[in-house]
């Protein structure tokens, strides 16, 4: 059984397998494009920062 995805970058369908050089991207000008965002770091992920901030532990333990 082949399995097929979409290019995370433009959506082409790609059949998953060793004939897909660039898998899951389509081409490497995709594959690129993806790097270049996370480079720039337009990807993120969300984070939760506390509400006091002295609640955060000190980074020197000495200070404890």
């Amino acid at each position: 059984m082949t399995s097929v995805v979409n290019c995370p970058t433009c959506g082409k369908k790609v059949v998953w397998g060793p004939q897909a050089k660039f898998r899951p991207f389509c081409s490497e000008r995709c594959k690129q494009i993806d790097m270049g965002a996370w480079a720039a770091e337009k990807y993120t992920i969300p984070s939760q920062s506390p509400e006091d901030p002295s609640q955060e532990s000190p980074l020197d333990p000495t200070q404890r």
